[in-house]
């Protein structure tokens, strides 16, 4: 912990109505909620940038490449009501040609959401997924651990449950690489009762690993972090970034939420970070035991993911969408993530769960020369040569410290769930890990900042003599902290 702020002078010091913790997606819309209510809130962003696990760099030649979160899927209405009121455009993923899936190396083309190089894989797949989907109905998204079966699901790990339900080898395979596509993690990691209420909040798990119809429908132009950065723009001075916040009291008078940048006195206060950030942060006094130890047992998925340019999509004259589902090599899954107009051509590659934990020990040099490899076995030695290799490992980011989000292990929701949006005292938590819909995605992100918001002009009792306050005009950095 860093006390230096203790001793700021009261020129460090700012008063509102609410304070907000992490100016992702999920704080920027929760204070974008209070903001239009007249609330007068103050966003802390620990990092340089807002956006958190939205992060968009140009490559060398300009084109916007999205490090993490990129997508939107069709029922994901709380994120594109966001987008279109920012002004962000939307542009379809490239989901045209032949897919390919590699089982022990040898490839099957395929068009469609499911590999039929095996008609009877094939139709357990289909089942499996009817069966894992009819079971996720019954979890109640509000209150997973009051599901019939939720003593026996949370016991359980989607490992064990494939081995017990599932008969093929092929399959099983299938779904561990779906469950490690979609949380960074392994399936002997994680609770199934998790991944039925995950699958639950997406829709189903049709919609969580599909392109066109499912989560990787769309893409942003510009690049996803857009989102945020015009949001953030237009609450204007409210947001204050190099303020990692390192402590939050509370008492009768309210909060006191101390960052290394300054301390902000409100009535309330938002935490929109993910659980394990969260846990980190000391409060006074201490949290209940019940939510703290919450905090200890929801780890971040492992994911680094890869952008490999080349000149051309050459993939597309052979016929190919770019997509591969491998089951063995650091790279699993791969996409085409070419800009609208098609050039240059990009691979997205994603090294995921037990891949992105083993290589994420490794050099920079080996990863890249073992990606390259990797596609090169996929396409063809062409994928060997692009022009720039671009990674971001999301484990090694401070104030992330993995991606994509936080999951439960078993045991984890019956015995703690009930903390996880449970206001304390005058503080309320946001992230998308909170979220009901879409959890662990950007539509959940903003809905968890909306409950949020919402929970606290409750509250508050806000009342006309909040309201009309002036808008305030730009981004601000701390000096000396550009």
């Amino acid at each position: 912990m860093n006390n230096a702020s203790m001793d700021l002078s009261s020129e460090s010091e700012r008063l509102a109505d609410v304070a907000v913790i992490g100016a992702g997606l999920a704080g920027l819309a929760a204070a974008r909620a209070l903001a239009a209510a007249g609330v007068d809130v103050v966003v802390l962003e620990a990092r340089n940038r807002v956006g958190g696990r939205m992060y968009t760099k140009p490559a060398s030649n300009g084109i916007p490449l999205d490090l993490g979160a990129q997508w939107i899927g069709p029922t994901q209405h709380r994120l594109a009501a966001l987008v279109e009121s920012v002004g962000v455009t939307t542009f379809r993923t490239y989901d045209t040609g032949n897919n390919m899936q590699y089982q022990a190396g040898q490839p099957t083309i395929y068009s469609g959401p499911i590999p039929i190089g095996d008609p009877l894989v094939a139709m357990e797949t289909v089942e499996i997924m009817l069966q894992l989907n009819l079971m996720a109905n019954e979890v109640p998204l509000n209150a997973p651990w009051e599901a019939a079966k939720a003593e026996e699901w949370d016991t359980h790990t989607v490992a064990t449950w494939m081995e017990n339900n599932v008969a093929s080898t092929g399959v099983r395979k299938l779904l561990a690489l779906a469950i490690q596509a979609v949380f960074s993690a392994e399936p002997r990691d994680i609770s199934l009762l998790h991944v039925l209420f995950y699958i639950h909040s997406a829709g189903s798990l049709n919609q969580l690993i599909g392109v066109t119809g499912g989560a990787q429908e769309s893409r942003f132009h510009g690049g996803a972090q857009q989102i945020s950065i015009k949001a953030a723009e237009a609450l204007g001075e409210r947001v204050i970034l190099n303020a990692p916040v390192h402590t939050i009291s509370q008492d009768d008078a309210g909060v006191r939420v101390e960052s290394d940048a300054l301390i902000v006195k409100a009535q309330r206060a938002i935490v929109a970070i993910p659980p394990t950030l969260a846990g980190r942060i000391r409060y006074r006094p201490i949290l209940p035991a019940s939510r703290d130890q919450l905090t200890q047992r929801m780890p971040m998925g492992t994911v680094i993911k890869v952008h490999c340019i080349y000149e051309t999509p050459f993939w597309r004259e052979e016929g190919l969408s770019g997509q591969v589902t491998s089951d063995k090599g650091l790279v699993r899954i791969s996409f085409d993530n070419s800009p609208e107009s098609g050039s240059p051509g990009i691979l997205l590659a994603f090294i995921e769960g037990e891949e992105g934990r083993r290589w994420g020990r490794r050099s920079a040099e080996e990863r890249q020369a073992a990606v390259l490899q990797c596609l090169a076995g996929y396409f063809g030695e062409k994928a060997s040569r692009p022009f720039e290799y671009v990674e971001h490992n999301w484990a090694e980011e401070e104030y992330s410290r993995g991606c994509y989000g936080g999951y439960m292990p078993p045991g984890v929701w019956t015995n703690y769930g009930e903390a996880l949006r449970t206001p304390i005292g005058l503080l309320h938590w946001a992230g998308t890990e909170t979220a009901t819909a879409w959890n662990g995605y950007m539509d959940g992100a903003v809905q968890s900042g909306q409950r949020a918001a919402a929970e606290v002009l409750a509250a508050l009792g806000v009342n006309q003599k909040l309201a009309g306050r002036p808008q305030r005009a730009a981004l601000h950095v701390p000096a000396g902290q550009e």
